[in-house]
């Protein structure tokens, strides 16, 4: 079992990141305001991403959701544009929970010996298709000399691909991306350029991208949900500075009760949760989606509070079987302790950890 020290390096497992770099500046983002009495800290420090992925921090910190559980305790928030910067950031202590997708929390546990992170919620499921130029992609049978995009080499929808095209039959260098089907490393910012230009013939992308690359003239060959056993697989986590937990949990729980109700919102009130996620992009990054793009990526992600661990095993072993990644030890990645407490008090079933919870 290693460390995993190599993938540094390689870039690999900065899956939230969606190809921007580890050394992307984080952004100070606006919060409500916080009444009523204080929990054990004055301040909880919370990271996430000003993509649609990310929704359930967007609409929770834009409706005020998570604040009025935090009563009197303070929300400072980062927005952040690449997975490995908000690990760096939770290990500085600069923030203390974060929104993120599976690949950097793998990384950042395994890396710090199983020390520096615990995986205390589900965010979000789906959100990622393979979209193709229909004129050269008319089948999934026709990607046997085609050049496909993915944000970055290593991270979430990359290892999913190269899984994806070995299941096939296909042959692809995984450090390289040669092979039968050339796999092109391409920042999402400019995968869209990418395609109106003939560069690729498609890409394997998370949303909104993939909307935006289907506002161009693309076609969804593939939706990445019709892979994994029920439709579901991990795309958002949420996960907690184990110090920070250790020392607030009853801070921890607060959060975990207003991602738990954000969610709830979301499913009851979908129009209003997905205006209300593009008002807050429109703050964090300067611009609003377009209808065009926003609603049909919007209708693509499940909200849900389940970790769904089970996948995210399966997509370290991806990352193993495509060469990527040596095998991570991943016993007591997640501590769903308080998130089942929430769950049992709203009197919803309590989830599983897959056998690796705290120990």
């Amino acid at each position: 079992m290693a460390a995993v020290a190599v993938l540094t390096t390689a870039g690999l497992l900065s899956a939230c990141s969606y190809g921007a770099k580890s050394d992307d500046k984080a952004s100070a983002a606006p919060a409500a305001s916080a009444s009523g009495a204080k929990l054990s800290a004055d301040t909880v420090k919370i990271g996430y991403f000003a993509n649609l992925t990310h929704g359930t921090a967007l609409v929770g910190l834009k409706q005020g959701i998570i604040q009025q559980e935090l009563g009197g305790t303070k929300i400072k928030t980062q927005v952040f544009n690449a997975g490995p910067a908000e690990i760096e950031a939770l290990n500085a202590g600069s923030i203390d929970i974060g929104w993120i997708g599976p690949s950097p929390s793998i990384n950042g546990y395994t890396q710090s010996g199983g020390k520096s992170l615990k995986i205390i919620s589900g965010s979000a499921s789906g959100g990622v298709k393979l979209v193709v130029n229909p004129d050269k992609i008319k089948t999934l049978d026709d990607l046997k000399g085609k050049k496909l995009a993915t944000p970055q080499l290593g991270n979430t929808q990359d290892v999913a691909l190269l899984n994806y095209l070995s299941e096939k039959g296909y042959k692809v260098d995984a450090q390289t991306g040669d092979g039968d089907v050339k796999v092109l490393r391409t920042d999402n910012k400019v995968t869209p350029d990418a395609y109106k230009s003939g560069s690729i013939d498609g890409a394997w992308v998370p949303e909104p991208t993939a909307s935006k690359l289907v506002s161009l003239g693309a076609k969804v060959l593939l939706n990445e949900k019709d892979v994994w056993p029920d439709k579901k697989f991990v795309i958002t986590n949420i996960i907690v500075s184990q110090k920070f937990l250790t020392e607030h949990p009853d801070v921890v729980e607060a959060v975990l009760r207003g991602s738990v109700k954000t969610n709830a919102w979301i499913k009851a009130n979908s129009d209003q949760a997905k205006t209300a996620a593009n008002e807050q992009i429109k703050a964090d990054a300067g611009n609003a989606l377009d209808a065009a793009i926003l609603d049909p990526a919007w209708q693509d992600i499940d909200f849900i509070d389940d970790p769904l661990a089970n996948t995210l095993q399966a997509e370290a072993d991806h990352a193993v079987t495509a060469g990527l990644l040596k095998k991570p030890n991943l016993a007591g990645i997640y501590d769903l302790t308080l998130l089942n407490k929430v769950l049992k008090a709203n009197n919803q079933p309590a989830v599983a950890d897959a056998g690796l919870g705290a120990k």
